[in-house]
């Protein structure tokens, strides 16, 4: 996990100080729009500690956050769209996304949606989600509506566990961050599934 190394727990401290920089936000909105579509490092990493820090803007923060990333996953769409083999899939290679990129074009072609929705949900790179999703044609639309719902989800619902529950849940998601949100998201999937088999077919 990526929080297990004891330079990456100085450098999150670190992030929780400068939190309360008059700058923290333009910094968030970045980081937030450029993992959708280069940034190496989740953006749940510098959102976390932002929230313990000033709980009391915990909701601007999922905004803020939410939306820079929708942005920054257009972006990531369109490069994918227009110039995936000239510059999309040579830097998500060198991110060393390769294998996660073959994997996710077999979702796509299959679930569409649904794998939009899951990437955006999880720790699966949201690089990785947008760009192939605009390289593979798959629906803007389709594409943009995942995108939005999968991302507010994932921001507001861990903002309100840190603003409900502070540095205790903040603890408990830096140590199982991965099964955290794969599991709210298994939940989410099996109430998805309950609901077109019951109320859409």
């Amino acid at each position: 996990m990526i929080f297990k190394f004891s330079f990456i727990e100085r450098w999150y401290e670190r992030i929780k100080q400068l939190a309360r920089h008059k700058h923290a936000e333009r910094s968030l909105i970045g980081v937030s729009f450029f993992e959708s579509f280069i940034f190496p490092v989740p953006t749940a990493i510098i959102f976390l500690p932002m929230v313990v820090a000033s709980p009391k803007k915990a909701w601007r923060l999922a905004f803020i956050c939410s939306t820079a990333s929708v942005a920054g996953g257009i972006f990531g769409y369109l490069i994918g769209f227009i110039a995936y083999e000239a510059i999309a899939q040579p830097m998500l290679e060198s991110l060393g996304k390769g294998e996660k990129m073959a994997g996710f074009e077999d979702l796509v072609d299959e679930y569409g949606a649904l794998a939009v929705f899951v990437g955006g949900l999880t720790p699966f790179p949201f690089k990785v989600v947008t760009v192939l999703s605009g390289a593979l044609g798959l629906n803007f639309v389709v594409f943009l509506v995942a995108s939005i719902v999968s991302r507010f989800l994932q921001f507001y619902f861990l903002a309100a566990v840190v603003w409900k529950f502070g540095e205790r849940a903040e603890a408990l998601i830096k140590k199982h961050f991965a099964k955290f949100t794969f599991g709210f998201t298994g939940l989410v999937i099996v109430g998805w599934l309950v609901w077109k088999h019951f109320f859409h077919s």
